[in-house]
């Protein structure tokens, strides 16, 4: 497969940076520490500041941030997980595992255990209506990885947007940290400042900042605006960093996953191909980029067949058990909740290619996004590693 980019879970992937955090603290979390930030040089910071820009990907900082703070202190890149998207990847800084371990697979999930299809963050069906805690689903029966948080002996403090900071999933995966809300990006980074001086104890902090993978979603990657917006998120930080001097700071700046355009040429819709829409049991689940295919067992053939023939050219075809044995989710055992969650086939697209599925008016109606993730190009794969000690 030419140009694609695949995670490195051996020491050059954000799970290998997890997992130096938490050797860092005296804790582990079953993966090897990053090759580029090893532990010793994390563990003398009495605040360590773990602060993910949605959306950030390597390439686009080396492009557009010439001058920035942010690639004045770039020391390398990492690569992100499988898939390298927001369910997968906020997750995986948010347990120090793979999704191998944690199971969050994409955007959309089915969920055996409830026969749905979900948006897995909002935790809610696809077609929309309340959270599934509404209907007396519990979280905790869908995702049981232990947050990283609870895994290390410091204070902790998890800061998100004021819209999800106590969803369902933020409230369970933050674990015993304290949650500090925001409402932009001045605000974000005072509560970053606020946790920091907070105490004399060591700390450890998460905040995330999605503002940057929004624009790039619906206005593409190279748009104007989003290079507007990283530079105010560069310009926040740099007067940032000035204000937390002599706190004995560790500010590691990274990202989930980058993006890549889709030409609306290069949107493929389900629709368009009834013979393989016909095969399948479920909506496709995943991303645009890396879509999950639920087939009946009957029609295996055919779908197999009608992939090869019709969608070649866009996309590489696997049986997604094989996707578990290469290690595209991770090392080590799987969660056995893994199989249940990731279909019968993967359709994992090309280049700038990607592949949707609208199940109602709503989706039918929407606006497609110019910029996607969820793929295995350099694009997408790559992200930042940015170190700033104060």
């Amino acid at each position: 497969m030419e140009g694609v980019s695949l995670p490195d879970y051996y020491g050059g992937s954000i799970v290998n940076l997890m997992s130096s955090i938490a050797q860092s603290f005296g804790a582990k979390t079953g993966y090897k520490p990053l090759k580029i930030l090893p532990p010793n040089k994390i563990r003398d910071a009495r605040n360590v500041v773990l602060l993910i820009i949605d959306g950030l990907g390597y390439d686009y900082l080396r492009k557009k941030g010439k001058g920035s703070v942010m690639q004045e202190h770039l020391i390398g890149e990492m690569t992100s997980v499988f898939p390298p998207t927001t369910a997968a990847a906020v997750t995986t800084f948010l347990t120090g595992v793979a999704p191998q371990q944690h199971a969050l697979t994409g955007w959309f999930m089915h969920l055996k255990e409830v026969g749905v299809v979900s948006a897995i963050l909002p935790f809610r069906p696809r077609f929309g209506g309340f959270p599934l805690t509404a209907y007396g689903i519990p979280i905790n029966t869908i995702f049981g990885q232990k947050s990283f948080f609870s895994k290390i002996n410091a204070q902790k403090f998890f800061i998100n947007p004021k819209e999800i900071a106590y969803s369902d999933f933020s409230k369970t995966i933050s674990g015993n940290a304290k949650i500090l809300p925001y409402t932009n990006l001045g605000s974000f980074f005072r509560q970053v400042r606020r946790a920091i001086n907070s105490s004399k104890r060591k700390k450890f902090i998460n905040a995330y900042w999605p503002g940057l993978d929004g624009l790039s979603h619906t206005y593409g990657v190279e748009h104007k605006k989003c290079e507007k917006h990283f530079k105010e998120i560069d310009k926040k930080l740099r007067r940032f960093i000035k204000t937390i001097k002599g706190t004995n700071t560790l500010l590691i700046v990274t990202a989930d996953h980058g993006l890549t355009n889709t030409p609306i040429g290069r949107l493929l819709r389900l629709e368009d191909h009834p013979k393989m829409q016909e095969c399948l049991t479920l909506p496709l689940c995943g991303e645009a980029r890396t879509a999950y295919c639920y087939v009946h067992p009957e029609k295996k053939q055919q779908f197999e067949n009608y992939v090869n023939k019709n969608l070649s050219k866009y996309c590489y075809l696997f049986r997604s058990q094989d996707l578990i044995s290469k290690n595209y989710f991770g090392l080590f055992k799987p969660n056995p909740k893994l199989f249940d969650r990731i279909g019968d086939y993967a359709l994992l697209f090309k280049k700038d290619y990607a592949l949707i599925d609208s199940i109602n008016a709503h989706e039918k109606n929407k606006k497609p996004n110019i910029g996607h993730h969820g793929g295995i190009s350099r694009e997408e794969m790559i992200v930042p590693l940015i170190i700033i000690r104060r």
